[in-house]
């Protein structure tokens, strides 16, 4: 497609999913809406109203599942709210969390967005949800701004409601086969049998080959397996066919990465020695501590993050709030990738209300002021963001991915540590993925 056909089809598309801003319905128009009142883009009282009324938001995500479990995003949320609120609001504005469990179901994870839409919410922040294709069109139709989502699926980056804070799967595993290409032989990748699993391979391909290294063995797996024997084998086995070269398995399953890593593990003494890699959110300190830290399977593997290691003194704020109203939570973790995106999440929606001034707070005056340009800051978390629609990744179909840094880092005597200074940017290394 060429880029002035591209251009055309991506404003047709924002046109068309963006909720109306101005103008004044007639009365037809009125009486066709009236049954149908979230799919005419209007959301009637979903407001922070003015001077001291509340501002209503929901932070969903899945816990007490056999997949993947982030219940420290929603318990920080919580707890945000009350730090916030006892500092007097955001601009003045009590602020309302409403909390969703999304269970890792489709039909969960929109009735999450409907009730965000009866329950007048202007945004839904610092989430996470595999289910894109159910609870977007829900938000899309309503014209909720998705703000700060952990960036689990695609269609985070290139929905016009979606505002991402980092480059989800694509960066991280694009910057982590940047850095395995020179430190590996063969290289298996090791994924959840998934809509969302299937662009994986692509990303790490794209990070590999820029290195000048051979694509990666593809290996699926169940995403709520109880033991992952049979992968294990399997990838050591493709990973260790090159007998001159250590070879590299990437497990990539979320939070049953560790499941996978207890079957590896028992059967890794059958091969010559691998190196492992993989991404936070598959990996944190937690996990490497309680699997034997130097020990362990871990040790010496890289990983992939969006921000700095957990020990760094820019995370002071967000320690802040967990150690005055979350002290006793053992849910919220300062080191996991969904605790930490949650409170960059809502550090962007203070500021974006803060940008309002005295005017009203409402989906849609949340979404004008991002989208006409708004650069919001995080304390140098992340670089400083901003979305426009055609962004530098709009030609790889990624038009709303604005942060593409990853920090590498690699477990070293049982702590995760920086395997590196400063970030790496993967926007070249995307801009060569096949990502179908």
């Amino acid at each position: 497609m060429t880029g002035r056909r591209r251009k055309r089809s991506t404003t047709l598309l924002r046109l068309l999913t963006r909720p109306a801003r101005t103008g004044v319905l007639t009365a037809g128009a009125l009486a066709a809406c009236a049954s149908l009142v979230a799919g005419c883009g209007i959301v009637p009282g979903a407001t922070g109203g003015s001077g001291d009324a509340p501002i209503t938001v929901m932070t969903w995500a899945p816990q007490d599942t056999g997949a993947t479990n982030k219940p420290g995003m929603p318990a920080f949320a919580r707890a945000y709210a009350r730090w916030i609120n006892a500092r007097g609001g955001i601009n003045g504005h009590p602020l309302h969390v409403l909390t969703c469990n999304e269970h890792n179901d489709s039909i969960a994870a929109a009735r999450c967005a409907r009730r965000a839409v009866k329950e007048n919410a202007v945004a839904v922040v610092g989430s996470y949800s595999q289910h894109a294709d159910s609870f977007f069109p829900v938000l899309e139709s309503a014209g909720i701004p998705y703000i700060g989502g952990y960036g689990i699926t695609n269609t985070e980056f290139t929905s016009p409601l979606s505002y991402p804070v980092n480059g989800g799967q694509p960066a991280l595993l694009a910057g982590l086969g940047s850095a395995l290409a020179p430190r590996c032989g063969p290289v298996t990748l090791v994924r959840p049998d998934t809509i969302a699993g299937d662009h994986l391979s692509a990303l790490l391909d794209s990070g590999l080959a820029a290195g000048g290294h051979a694509p990666a063995g593809d290996q699926r797996a169940p995403e709520d397996a109880t033991g992952y024997g049979a992968q294990a084998q399997r990838a050591l086995r493709e990973a260790t066919a090159d007998p001159l070269k250590e070879g590299c398995v990437v497990p990539v399953l979320g939070d049953r990465t560790g499941t996978f890593m207890d079957s590896f593990r028992r059967v890794r003494e059958d091969y010559p020695e691998v190196r492992t890699g993989t991404v936070l959110g598959s990996v944190d300190q937690t996990t490497i501590t309680a699997t034997g830290g130097a020990s362990g399977p871990y040790e010496g593997s890289y990983v992939t993050g969006w921000y700095p290691v957990a020990s760094d003194p820019r995370w002071n704020g967000m320690k802040q709030v967990i150690r005055q109203e979350a002290f006793g939570d053992n849910s919220i973790d300062a080191a996991d990738a969904g605790v930490q995106t949650t409170w960059i999440a809502y550090t962007v929606f203070k500021e974006v209300v803060e940008a309002l001034g005295d005017r009203e707070v409402t989906a849609d005056a949340l979404t004008r002021a991002l989208d006409d340009g708004l650069k919001v800051g995080t304390g140098g978390l992340t670089p400083e963001l901003r979305w426009r629609f055609q962004d530098k990744l709009a030609s790889v179909g990624f038009p709303r991915l604005v942060n593409t840094d990853v920090t590498v880092q690699v477990v070293r005597d049982g702590r995760l540590v920086s395997a590196r200074k400063g970030a790496v940017d993967t926007t070249r290394t995307l801009r060569e993925a096949e990502v179908a």
